[in-house]
């Protein structure tokens, strides 16, 4: 499978902060905000991935990321030129990286979090056929694309930002599409807000009943970091729980030694790279315990 991370808005409810630069390299707590997105697609086992930058950030994305191979994965780039292009706009992107293969899409502002997280997605990937959908319900539904269930516990419908919503359970930013999503993609219209809309791509997969809907658990957090108190909030999360545990959040080099994708040896030259002390402390104490 192949995953997908698209960072090419202009994080305009950000500004003056992203007006220089993308929002997604903007930390959160002691990581930039993608190392999140990417640590997930990590977690789920996907080795080749594509970054989708707005072409103002690509360079900045590149000396960040470059070609993934110190965290034993492959990472290419491609632009989205129109900022405002959707999310859906990315499988016209991408096409040619995803080839013949599934993939993955995670929003670059969305942070998941959780012991179980790995497992959940490994499984989903697992039983994937179709379209996965991840949901979590939420106090504020008017803001996302929201599910609707019928007495059977089936989706009926998905409503982008409804003004009066009829449910609670938010879609999130991370979705499993089989092949026929460049296909059903590239057959899309722009919406009233002229953009490729993700939740006109799900509800294709819900007519032709393709579509499953993988309820996120109580045990696995997710942030939505649009606005600068869900940063400020997603950071001081973070902090708590690194702190509590003692264990590194989302950190690709762990992720990459804990996957078997690199060694040792390789971990501890990542550890020398990184100035937060107690990051680099926190990667080397996992090398010398193994």
């Amino acid at each position: 499978m192949k995953g997908l991370v698209l960072v090419g808005g202009l994080g305009s409810r950000l500004l003056p902060l992203t007006s220089f630069v993308s929002k997604n390299l903007l930390p959160i707590y002691n990581k930039p905000m993608i190392y999140y997105s990417l640590c997930t697609l990590m977690q789920a086992g996907i080795r080749d991935i594509l970054i989708i930058t707005y072409p103002r950030d690509t360079h900045a994305f590149q000396k960040l990321l470059q070609d993934g191979r110190n965290w034993g994965v492959s990472i290419q780039y491609a632009e989205q030129v129109n900022p405002r292009g959707g999310i859906a706009e990315a499988f016209s992107i991408g096409k040619d990286f995803i080839d013949d293969d599934q993939c993955a899409l995670i929003l670059g502002d969305n942070i998941i979090v959780g012991e179980k997280l790995h497992v959940m997605l490994h499984q989903a990937i697992r039983n994937h056929s179709g379209a996965t959908v991840f949901t979590k319900r939420v106090s504020d539904p008017e803001r996302f694309g929201i599910v609707n269930m019928n007495s059977e516990g089936k989706a009926v419908s998905i409503i982008e930002k409804p003004s009066s919503p009829t449910s609670n359970l938010a879609v999130t930013g991370i979705y499993l599409y089989d092949n026929s999503v460049v296909d059903y993609a590239s057959r899309l219209t722009p919406s009233h807000r002229g953009e490729l809309e993700i939740t006109d791509l799900n509800n294709v997969y819900l007519e032709v009943g393709k579509l499953v809907i993988q309820q996120i658990d109580d045990e696995i957090f997710w942030f939505d970091v649009g606005t600068i108190d869900s940063m400020l909030e997603a950071t001081i999360f973070i902090q708590n729980l690194e702190r509590k545990n003692g264990k590194l959040v989302s950190s690709p080099e762990q992720q990459a030694y804990l996957n078997g994708w690199i060694n040792r040896e390789q971990l501890l030259r990542c550890a020398e790279t990184i100035g937060i002390k107690e990051y680099s402390n926190r990667l080397q104490t996992l090398a010398e315990v193994d």
